[in-house]
């Protein structure tokens, strides 16, 4: 396994919570939509308190839709069952500073219920899951995800008051590349990229992009755990510090009708000597066996784990041709056309799944990539050859083109099944289906504008 030195060791927490430096902790896990979820405590009473022996938390939240309303369906959580709680038990490992909250440290948790039993339908454990069994092989993942995310001038209040339309974008033009497009919004991006590196990552770089307001900031890349916990605290930071100054950011999959937010994720492997398992410079593409079946199951089991790369009924909206995310199950040595892109080598060698969006959970998103590796590995499966064209006019099969489409393809899926199991099927169906009931009865702008006076 990987070294997963914390950010902040216990006795500094200690000696700053004793100096007065730290006077609140969070504890708190990642939610069904990936956000962070816990409570804030006192400093000192959570080092006597909570530290050793955990805290609670209302099993309602792996269980409640995005407005955290109550819904049915779920197995582990309802009225029936009269929400109880679960228990919230911290991971040192991931214990770190929070410089944009003045006084605060952060610790991540796993959740258990009260035998001790973990609860299999959180993403951390349902990733750890799947990192268990690479390990039996003796195998340990890496990724890197790429964030996207659109900057407004606008506060969250004045957006919400707005209904979220007419938003004063950061930058008026395309600024993929522009070194005047970051500069103009550098007072943010350099809080985000300081105060991120402040909290224990490793920052690499900011860059525009495309659509208006539109930017990436860019972390290494860490044993896959890492690099999930630390996605899921920057995407909240990177929020929390735009409401400080003034300003709002989304992550949405597609804000408007041109390009989306994507979350690009890359994922290799290492043996227990720290040796590349998907790279052989005399393979084709610089690929090794491992790695050719590695990515075929990412393939063949791609539309049936959409699911768990586009979560939502806005998801979707992301996969048009021409746009830079992908239609085609297919993939190609450094080809953004397709679903998965081949790229770097040696140590670096990996594949790139550009399915996800901005709003994807990543352990869950990194959990299915395994999982589908580690099908085509088991079943030996054949790579298709390669895509070195168009892949949005080729002939492959498209990635499922909604949330009900790619929800019907999970609920049936062996892979996901045999992955993940009955209950986390289940449970992640069941979410599908809440969303797309709020989407199926919702009256949208649109509809008005169309038939208030027209039909």
């Amino acid at each position: 396994m990987a070294d997963r030195t914390p950010p902040l060791a216990v006795d500094e927490l200690r000696r700053l919570v004793d100096a007065g430096e730290i006077d609140t902790v969070v504890l708190a896990f990642t939610d069904m939509q990936g956000r962070l979820t816990g409570k804030r405590f006192a400093a000192p009473f959570f080092l006597s308190d909570v530290l050793d022996h955990g805290s609670e938390g209302c099993n309602y939240l792996l269980a409640v839709d995005v407005d955290l309303n109550t819904v049915d369906g779920y197995e582990m959580s309802s009225w029936e069952r009269g929400y109880g709680d679960f228990a919230l038990h911290g991971d040192t490992a991931t214990l770190r500073r929070v410089p944009w909250n003045e006084g605060t440290a952060l610790l991540t948790a796993d959740l258990a219920w009260h035998d001790g039993s973990p609860v299999v339908a959180s993403p951390r454990q349902i990733l750890q899951r799947q990192l268990g069994r690479l390990a039996e092989r003796g195998w340990s993942a890496y990724a890197g995800t790429e964030l996207e995310f659109m900057v407004f001038q606008d506060t969250f209040e004045q957006a919400w008051d707005g209904g979220y339309r007419e938003l004063t974008p950061a930058n008026q033009y395309n600024v993929d590349y522009s070194i005047l497009g970051t500069g103009r919004v550098e007072p943010l991006l350099r809080r985000i990229r300081n105060e991120m590196a402040a909290a224990g990552m490793t920052v690499e770089s900011a860059k525009g992009e495309c659509n208006l307001g539109q930017h990436e900031i860019a972390f290494r890349y860490a044993d896959a755990l890492t690099t999930c916990d630390q996605h899921v605290i920057y995407k909240t930071g990177a929020k929390e510090i735009a409401a400080q100054e003034g300003q709002s950011l989304t992550f949405m999959a597609k804000y408007d009708e041109r390009e989306g937010n994507s979350c690009h994720i890359h994922l290799s492997l290492r043996d227990e000597a720290g040796r590349p398992v998907l790279a052989d410079e005399d393979g084709p593409y610089g690929m090794s066996r491992t790695m050719r079946h590695f990515l075929a199951g990412q393939l063949a089991a791609l539309r049936e784990l959409t699911l768990l790369y586009a979560p939502n009924i806005n998801s979707y909206k992301r996969f048009q041709p021409g746009s830079f995310a992908p239609t085609a199950v297919a993939w190609g040595p450094d080809n953004r056309t397709c679903s998965y892109r081949v790229v770097g080598h040696g140590q670096g060698h990996r594949m790139e799944n550009r399915v996800p969006g901005g709003d994807v959970n990543p352990y869950l998103a990194v959990a299915g990539m395994i999982a589908a590796g580690l099908y085509g590995v088991e079943h030996e499966l054949e790579l298709p050859e390669a895509c070195t064209g168009n892949a949005y006019t080729g002939d492959a099969a498209h990635v499922p083109g909604t949330l009900r489409e790619a929800a019907e393809l999970w609920a049936a899926s062996d892979v996901a099944r045999e992955a993940f199991g009955p209950e986390v099927v289940a449970h992640y169906r069941n979410m599908a289906r809440v969303e797309q009931r709020a989407f199926d009865t919702a009256v949208t702008d649109w509809e008005r504008f169309r038939s208030f006076e027209r039909m």
